[in-house]
Protein backbone atom coordinates (compact mmCIF):
# COMPACT_ATOMS: atom_id res chain seq x y z
CA UNK A 1 0.00 0.00 0.00
CA UNK A 2 1.61 3.46 -1.19
CA UNK A 3 1.22 6.36 1.01
CA UNK A 4 -0.06 9.64 -0.58
CA UNK A 5 -0.55 13.58 0.45
CA UNK A 6 -2.00 15.96 -1.11
CA UNK A 7 -0.99 19.79 -1.65
CA UNK A 8 -3.21 22.28 -1.06
CA UNK A 9 -3.91 25.19 -3.16
CA UNK A 10 -3.80 27.52 0.07
CA UNK A 11 -0.90 28.38 2.19
CA UNK A 12 2.87 28.54 1.96
CA UNK A 13 4.20 26.49 -1.39
CA UNK A 14 8.26 26.74 -0.66
CA UNK A 15 7.24 25.46 3.05
CA UNK A 16 4.76 22.78 1.45
CA UNK A 17 7.69 21.50 -0.71
CA UNK A 18 10.18 20.90 2.01
CA UNK A 19 7.60 19.15 3.86
CA UNK A 20 7.24 17.20 0.82
CA UNK A 21 10.99 16.51 0.75
CA UNK A 22 11.49 15.39 4.01
CA UNK A 23 8.39 13.15 3.72
CA UNK A 24 9.73 11.21 0.59
CA UNK A 25 12.68 10.30 3.09
CA UNK A 26 9.82 9.49 5.85
CA UNK A 27 8.24 6.72 3.11
CA UNK A 28 5.61 8.96 1.15
CA UNK A 29 5.07 7.53 -2.32
CA UNK A 30 2.71 10.31 -3.85
CA UNK A 31 1.52 14.06 -4.00
CA UNK A 32 -1.21 15.35 -5.12
CA UNK A 33 -1.30 18.99 -6.08
CA UNK A 34 -4.65 20.47 -6.15
CA UNK A 35 -5.91 23.01 -9.00
CA UNK A 36 -9.56 23.93 -8.70
CA UNK A 37 -9.63 27.44 -9.98
CA UNK A 38 -6.32 28.68 -8.57
CA UNK A 39 -2.85 28.75 -9.43
CA UNK A 40 -2.33 26.06 -12.05
CA UNK A 41 -0.60 22.32 -11.01
CA UNK A 42 1.41 21.67 -13.78
CA UNK A 43 3.69 24.14 -12.81
CA UNK A 44 3.94 23.15 -9.14
CA UNK A 45 4.68 19.73 -10.92
CA UNK A 46 7.40 21.10 -12.64
CA UNK A 47 9.16 22.65 -9.33
CA UNK A 48 8.81 19.86 -7.28
CA UNK A 49 9.90 16.96 -9.66
CA UNK A 50 13.20 19.41 -9.36
CA UNK A 51 13.21 19.34 -5.83
CA UNK A 52 12.45 15.38 -5.22
CA UNK A 53 13.90 11.95 -6.30
CA UNK A 54 11.32 9.38 -5.60
CA UNK A 55 7.44 10.30 -5.00
CA UNK A 56 5.45 10.37 -7.63
CA UNK A 57 3.64 13.56 -8.22
CA UNK A 58 0.43 13.73 -9.91
CA UNK A 59 -2.51 16.28 -10.21
CA UNK A 60 -5.57 16.03 -8.32
CA UNK A 61 -7.53 17.02 -10.17
CA UNK A 62 -6.84 18.68 -14.08
CA UNK A 63 -10.61 19.76 -15.54
CA UNK A 64 -11.38 18.32 -18.98
CA UNK A 65 -12.69 21.77 -20.12
CA UNK A 66 -9.64 24.01 -19.74
CA UNK A 67 -7.17 22.30 -21.59
CA UNK A 68 -7.76 20.55 -25.18
CA UNK A 69 -7.36 16.80 -25.14
CA UNK A 70 -4.18 16.89 -27.02
CA UNK A 71 -2.84 19.63 -24.83
CA UNK A 72 -4.02 17.47 -22.02
CA UNK A 73 -1.56 14.85 -23.26
CA UNK A 74 1.32 17.26 -24.49
CA UNK A 75 1.27 18.44 -20.41
CA UNK A 76 0.97 15.06 -19.31
CA UNK A 77 3.84 14.06 -21.25
CA UNK A 78 5.52 17.21 -20.44
CA UNK A 79 5.42 16.72 -16.68
CA UNK A 80 6.24 12.58 -16.79
CA UNK A 81 9.52 14.01 -19.02
CA UNK A 82 11.14 16.25 -16.39
CA UNK A 83 10.38 13.74 -13.95
CA UNK A 84 11.75 11.03 -15.43
CA UNK A 85 8.75 8.87 -15.48
CA UNK A 86 6.60 9.74 -11.90
CA UNK A 87 4.08 12.04 -13.20
CA UNK A 88 -0.01 10.62 -12.48
CA UNK A 89 -2.46 12.85 -14.36
CA UNK A 90 -5.55 13.31 -12.20
CA UNK A 91 -8.38 14.22 -14.22
CA UNK A 92 -11.93 15.66 -13.20
CA UNK A 93 -14.97 17.17 -14.81
CA UNK A 94 -15.26 20.12 -11.85
CA UNK A 95 -18.25 21.63 -11.76
CA UNK A 96 -20.62 24.32 -14.19
CA UNK A 97 -19.63 27.25 -11.61
CA UNK A 98 -15.74 26.88 -12.58
CA UNK A 99 -16.45 25.47 -15.81
CA UNK A 100 -18.45 27.88 -17.22
CA UNK A 101 -18.48 31.01 -14.67
CA UNK A 102 -14.60 30.86 -14.82
CA UNK A 103 -13.36 29.04 -18.08
CA UNK A 104 -16.14 30.00 -20.13
CA UNK A 105 -16.87 26.56 -21.43
CA UNK A 106 -20.24 24.98 -21.69
CA UNK A 107 -20.60 22.00 -18.91
CA UNK A 108 -21.66 19.51 -21.59
CA UNK A 109 -21.24 15.57 -21.21
CA UNK A 110 -18.42 15.77 -18.22
CA UNK A 111 -18.33 11.45 -18.31
CA UNK A 112 -17.95 11.29 -21.78
CA UNK A 113 -15.81 13.74 -22.27
CA UNK A 114 -13.30 12.12 -19.45
CA UNK A 115 -13.65 9.14 -21.27
CA UNK A 116 -12.56 10.80 -24.70
CA UNK A 117 -9.88 12.51 -23.06
CA UNK A 118 -8.54 9.46 -21.59
CA UNK A 119 -8.59 7.25 -25.13
CA UNK A 120 -7.54 10.97 -27.12
CA UNK A 121 -4.33 10.88 -24.67
CA UNK A 122 -3.60 7.11 -24.48
CA UNK A 123 -3.80 7.62 -28.67
CA UNK A 124 -1.32 10.66 -28.38
CA UNK A 125 0.81 8.96 -25.80
CA UNK A 126 1.54 5.86 -28.12
CA UNK A 127 2.22 7.62 -31.64
CA UNK A 128 1.03 4.98 -33.78
CA UNK A 129 -0.16 7.02 -35.78
CA UNK A 130 -1.13 10.91 -36.21
CA UNK A 131 -3.83 12.04 -33.64
CA UNK A 132 -6.94 11.86 -35.53
CA UNK A 133 -10.38 11.45 -33.14
CA UNK A 134 -13.66 12.27 -34.00
CA UNK A 135 -15.88 11.87 -31.07
CA UNK A 136 -18.52 13.85 -29.14
CA UNK A 137 -16.71 15.75 -27.73
CA UNK A 138 -13.17 15.75 -29.00
CA UNK A 139 -12.75 16.83 -32.57
CA UNK A 140 -9.44 16.61 -34.06
CA UNK A 141 -8.61 17.51 -37.01
CA UNK A 142 -11.99 19.73 -37.34
CA UNK A 143 -14.70 18.44 -39.68
CA UNK A 144 -15.01 19.96 -43.15
CA UNK A 145 -16.86 23.01 -43.12
CA UNK A 146 -14.83 24.12 -39.70
CA UNK A 147 -12.43 26.58 -39.61
CA UNK A 148 -10.03 26.77 -42.77
CA UNK A 149 -9.53 23.45 -43.83
CA UNK A 150 -5.88 23.33 -43.38
CA UNK A 151 -5.90 21.42 -40.22
CA UNK A 152 -4.49 18.21 -40.41
CA UNK A 153 -3.48 14.94 -38.10
CA UNK A 154 -0.35 15.02 -36.29
CA UNK A 155 2.02 12.96 -34.11
CA UNK A 156 3.24 14.43 -30.71
CA UNK A 157 6.96 15.60 -31.82
CA UNK A 158 8.64 13.83 -28.64
CA UNK A 159 8.70 9.79 -27.90
CA UNK A 160 6.91 10.49 -24.51
CA UNK A 161 8.91 8.54 -21.85
CA UNK A 162 5.91 6.51 -21.41
CA UNK A 163 2.78 5.56 -23.41
CA UNK A 164 1.02 4.78 -20.93
CA UNK A 165 1.26 7.30 -18.27
CA UNK A 166 -1.40 6.31 -15.55
CA UNK A 167 -4.60 8.28 -15.66
CA UNK A 168 -6.60 8.57 -11.94
CA UNK A 169 -10.10 9.86 -12.30
CA UNK A 170 -12.27 11.44 -9.66
CA UNK A 171 -15.68 10.45 -10.08
CA UNK A 172 -18.46 10.23 -7.93
CA UNK A 173 -21.97 8.94 -9.82
CA UNK A 174 -22.41 6.00 -10.92
CA UNK A 175 -22.05 5.92 -14.51
CA UNK A 176 -18.66 7.89 -14.20
CA UNK A 177 -17.54 5.61 -11.40
CA UNK A 178 -18.45 2.39 -13.89
CA UNK A 179 -16.64 4.04 -16.53
CA UNK A 180 -13.81 4.93 -14.23
CA UNK A 181 -13.66 1.07 -13.29
CA UNK A 182 -14.00 0.14 -16.97
CA UNK A 183 -10.69 2.62 -18.62
CA UNK A 184 -8.75 4.42 -15.85
CA UNK A 185 -6.13 3.45 -14.20
CA UNK A 186 -6.62 4.40 -10.91
CA UNK A 187 -9.82 6.21 -8.95
CA UNK A 188 -9.71 9.38 -6.69
CA UNK A 189 -13.13 8.88 -5.04
CA UNK A 190 -14.41 11.64 -1.78
CA UNK A 191 -15.27 10.40 1.67
CA UNK A 192 -14.64 6.72 1.67
CA UNK A 193 -15.81 4.43 4.10
CA UNK A 194 -14.35 1.19 3.43
CA UNK A 195 -16.70 0.11 5.54
CA UNK A 196 -19.78 1.15 3.61
CA UNK A 197 -18.58 1.95 0.88
CA UNK A 198 -19.75 -1.33 -1.45
CA UNK A 199 -23.37 0.51 -0.63
CA UNK A 200 -22.54 3.83 -2.88
CA UNK A 201 -20.22 2.40 -5.47
CA UNK A 202 -19.87 -1.53 -5.46
CA UNK A 203 -22.18 -2.26 -8.25
CA UNK A 204 -21.03 0.66 -10.40
CA UNK A 205 -17.73 -0.57 -9.92
CA UNK A 206 -18.57 -4.19 -10.95
CA UNK A 207 -20.07 -3.53 -13.85
CA UNK A 208 -17.33 -1.06 -14.80
CA UNK A 209 -14.66 -4.35 -13.83
CA UNK A 210 -16.35 -6.21 -16.32
CA UNK A 211 -15.90 -4.34 -19.35
CA UNK A 212 -12.20 -3.71 -18.29
CA UNK A 213 -9.60 -4.36 -21.15
CA UNK A 214 -7.54 -7.21 -19.84
CA UNK A 215 -4.44 -5.53 -20.60
CA UNK A 216 -4.66 -2.74 -18.18
CA UNK A 217 -3.51 -3.20 -14.81
CA UNK A 218 -6.14 -3.61 -11.82
CA UNK A 219 -8.08 -0.40 -10.85
CA UNK A 220 -6.14 1.61 -7.86
CA UNK A 221 -7.99 2.93 -5.49
CA UNK A 222 -6.80 6.21 -3.34
CA UNK A 223 -8.70 7.16 -0.09
CA UNK A 224 -8.27 8.05 3.02
CA UNK A 225 -8.26 11.32 4.97
CA UNK A 226 -6.49 13.19 8.12
CA UNK A 227 -3.96 11.44 9.81
CA UNK A 228 -3.24 11.18 13.77
CA UNK A 229 -1.58 8.45 15.87
CA UNK A 230 -1.39 8.67 19.81
CA UNK A 231 -2.40 6.63 22.41
CA UNK A 232 -4.18 9.73 24.27
CA UNK A 233 -6.22 9.44 21.09
CA UNK A 234 -9.42 8.51 22.52
CA UNK A 235 -12.62 9.55 23.14
CA UNK A 236 -13.03 13.50 23.31
CA UNK A 237 -9.21 13.17 22.12
CA UNK A 238 -10.40 11.82 18.89
CA UNK A 239 -13.26 13.42 18.97
CA UNK A 240 -11.28 17.03 18.73
CA UNK A 241 -9.45 16.13 15.98
CA UNK A 242 -11.83 14.87 14.05
CA UNK A 243 -13.90 17.54 14.67
CA UNK A 244 -10.95 19.56 11.97
CA UNK A 245 -12.84 17.63 9.40
CA UNK A 246 -16.69 19.28 10.17
CA UNK A 247 -16.84 22.61 8.59
CA UNK A 248 -15.32 21.16 5.26
CA UNK A 249 -17.51 18.37 5.16
CA UNK A 250 -20.68 20.44 5.94
CA UNK A 251 -19.52 22.23 3.25
CA UNK A 252 -19.14 19.59 0.35
CA UNK A 253 -22.66 18.00 1.94
CA UNK A 254 -24.36 20.83 2.40
CA UNK A 255 -23.37 23.33 0.40
CA UNK A 256 -22.06 22.10 -3.10
CA UNK A 257 -25.09 22.21 -5.05
CA UNK A 258 -28.69 22.48 -4.78
CA UNK A 259 -31.43 20.82 -2.81
CA UNK A 260 -31.71 17.36 -5.26
CA UNK A 261 -28.06 18.74 -7.21
CA UNK A 262 -25.99 17.56 -4.86
CA UNK A 263 -23.47 14.82 -5.07
CA UNK A 264 -21.75 14.81 -1.89
CA UNK A 265 -25.08 14.73 -0.14
CA UNK A 266 -26.13 12.09 -2.10
CA UNK A 267 -22.95 10.37 -1.19
CA UNK A 268 -24.07 10.30 2.61
CA UNK A 269 -27.43 10.03 2.22
CA UNK A 270 -25.89 6.54 0.53
CA UNK A 271 -24.16 5.82 3.57
CA UNK A 272 -27.38 5.69 5.36
CA UNK A 273 -27.36 8.65 7.29
CA UNK A 274 -30.47 10.05 4.94
CA UNK A 275 -31.52 12.39 8.12
CA UNK A 276 -28.00 13.69 8.88
CA UNK A 277 -27.59 14.45 5.42
CA UNK A 278 -30.70 16.58 5.42
CA UNK A 279 -30.48 18.57 8.45
CA UNK A 280 -26.73 19.65 7.29
CA UNK A 281 -27.57 20.32 3.90
CA UNK A 282 -30.85 22.72 5.36
CA UNK A 283 -28.42 24.18 8.12
CA UNK A 284 -26.08 25.19 5.13
CA UNK A 285 -28.25 26.78 2.90
CA UNK A 286 -29.70 28.59 5.02
CA UNK A 287 -26.46 30.13 5.85
CA UNK A 288 -26.06 28.36 10.01
CA UNK A 289 -23.16 26.82 8.65
CA UNK A 290 -21.27 26.23 12.71
CA UNK A 291 -24.41 24.26 13.47
CA UNK A 292 -24.40 22.61 10.00
CA UNK A 293 -20.96 21.15 10.76
CA UNK A 294 -22.11 20.19 14.22
CA UNK A 295 -24.91 18.18 12.55
CA UNK A 296 -21.87 15.99 10.41
CA UNK A 297 -22.43 12.36 11.91
CA UNK A 298 -19.72 11.54 13.97
CA UNK A 299 -19.36 7.81 12.56
CA UNK A 300 -18.86 9.54 9.14
CA UNK A 301 -15.64 11.32 10.20
CA UNK A 302 -14.52 8.32 12.72
CA UNK A 303 -14.68 5.90 9.06
CA UNK A 304 -13.51 7.70 6.54
CA UNK A 305 -10.21 9.38 8.82
CA UNK A 306 -7.68 7.65 10.37
CA UNK A 307 -7.00 9.32 14.14
CA UNK A 308 -6.37 7.37 16.69
CA UNK A 309 -4.02 4.34 19.03
CA UNK A 310 -1.58 2.85 16.63
CA UNK A 311 -3.36 -0.41 17.19
CA UNK A 312 -6.66 1.14 16.27
CA UNK A 313 -4.95 2.82 13.09
CA UNK A 314 -4.18 -0.97 11.86
CA UNK A 315 -7.19 -2.01 12.35
CA UNK A 316 -8.51 0.88 10.02
CA UNK A 317 -5.55 0.12 7.88
CA UNK A 318 -6.93 -3.20 7.38
CA UNK A 319 -10.29 -2.05 6.06
CA UNK A 320 -9.39 -0.22 3.66
CA UNK A 321 -6.99 -2.54 2.24
CA UNK A 322 -9.94 -4.94 2.21
CA UNK A 323 -11.91 -2.43 0.74
CA UNK A 324 -9.39 -2.60 -2.51
CA UNK A 325 -7.35 0.55 -1.39
CA UNK A 326 -4.16 0.65 -2.72
CA UNK A 327 -3.04 4.20 -1.87
CA UNK A 328 -3.79 5.61 1.77
CA UNK A 329 -4.34 9.09 1.08
CA UNK A 330 -3.19 10.99 4.50
CA UNK A 331 -3.51 14.64 5.53
CA UNK A 332 -1.02 14.60 8.87
CA UNK A 333 -2.44 16.78 11.54
CA UNK A 334 0.14 17.62 14.58
CA UNK A 335 3.40 19.29 14.94
CA UNK A 336 5.74 16.68 13.80
CA UNK A 337 4.41 15.43 10.27
CA UNK A 338 7.59 13.28 9.58
CA UNK A 339 7.23 11.28 12.39
CA UNK A 340 3.50 10.98 11.81
CA UNK A 341 4.12 9.51 7.99
CA UNK A 342 7.36 7.22 9.20
CA UNK A 343 5.42 5.81 12.36
CA UNK A 344 2.36 5.11 9.65
CA UNK A 345 4.71 3.35 7.27
CA UNK A 346 5.80 1.42 9.93
CA UNK A 347 2.61 0.44 10.07
CA UNK A 348 1.26 -0.53 6.44
CA UNK A 349 4.65 -2.38 6.04
CA UNK A 350 3.98 -4.47 8.98
CA UNK A 351 0.33 -5.13 7.95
Amino acid sequence: MKLSMGINYAGGFQQAVQQVIELEKAGLDQVMIAEAYSFDAVSQVGYLAAKTSTVEIGTGILNVYSRTAALMAMTAAGCDYISDGRFILGLGASGPQVVEGFHGVPYEKPMVRIREYIEACRMIWKREAPFDYQGQTVTAPLPAGQGTGLGKALKIINHPVRSNIPIWWASLKDRSVEATAELADGWLPIFFVPDRFQQVWGNALKAGTAKRDPSLAPLQIAAGGMLAIGEDLVGEQQKAILDFARPNTALYVGGMGARGKNFYNDICTAYGYEKEAIEVQDLYLEGKKKEAAAAVPGELLELSHLVGPRSYIKERIGAFKEAGVTVLSINPIGPDAVKTVETLREIVDES
